[in-house]
């Protein structure tokens, strides 16, 4: 892998200060791209910011609620203001609610995910845009999932979520094309993370099902996604937008 393949790159990520956004921060701070990670939990912030500074002294964190119109609009302007620029915007925050069936979700609980895993990604989203059309590049890549394919009967609205957020890139793809602005997904598989710790523990049975349909005989790690996250950040993918790539060891090829 070339390093400072992003060199002079300032790059955003949601939900950067853990699991998945972690895993894609290192890779990007490692190929040249100043990082700034955003999450709601300040401390966790913190222990985050100490290892990437390890790579790269400039990178940064700031306080983010995504579903919070002020505290977006601050976190947009802390960073443009300080890096004059956004080139890069990973969003990555979400959340999952499950039931055993979709009947027995909460609306409140359905209210939540969608806020935080598909109506955050618009207005965050449209929020940074006007800063890559005006400098007449960017890069935005969201964070889908293997439910943005396949649906599952314990975490609806996660899938229907995440089935939105593959539609909504589409649409920002066609839209901005002009402007030299390219829009992806990234669809994880199984990956082990804080939010899928529990999982084998809760759904052993499941667990097991996974990683028999998995070719690479193995549920990912964050680290994992770092690549693809790369190169749809670059000017490799300048010819590359409105995609969906799955990053799942191939279980969706099943």
């Amino acid at each position: 892998m070339k390093e400072f393949l992003l060199d002079k790159k300032i790059a955003l990520i949601t939900g950067g200060n853990g699991g998945i956004g972690f895993g894609i921060a290192e890779g990007l701070s490692k190929n040249g791209a100043t990082v700034i990670i955003a999450g709601r939990n300040q401390s966790k912030n913190d222990i985050a910011l100490k290892e990437l500074r390890k790579l790269n002294k400039k990178n940064d964190s700031i306080t983010l609620d995504v579903n919070n119109q002020s505290s977006i609009t601050e976190c947009v302007n802390y960073v443009s203001k300080k890096f004059g620029r956004i080139d890069i915007l990973v969003n990555n925050a979400g959340i999952n609610r499950r039931s055993e069936e979709p009947h027995l979700l909460s609306k409140m609980d359905w209210k939540e995910v969608m806020d935080t895993n598909l109506n955050s990604i618009h207005d965050i989203t449209s929020k940074i845009f006007p800063i890559m059309k005006k400098n007449k590049s960017g890069k935005i890549i969201n964070i889908g999932s293997m439910m943005s394919i396949f649906g599952t009967a314990y975490a609806a609205a996660y899938a229907a979520s995440k089935g939105g957020v593959v539609q909504y890139t589409k649409s920002c793809a066609v839209a901005w094309a002009k402007y030299n602005v390219q829009v992806n997904t990234i669809l994880p598989g199984w990956i082990v993370t804080e939010m899928t710790n529990d999982f084998k523990d809760k759904f052993p049975e499941r667990y097991a099902m996974i990683v028999d349909r998995t070719p690479a005989d193995r549920w990912g790690l964050p680290k994992d996604l770092a690549g693809t996250a790369i190169f749809l950040s670059s000017n490799l993918s300048d010819f590359v937008t409105g995609v969906s790539i799955p990053v799942d060891g191939g279980y969706s090829v099943w």
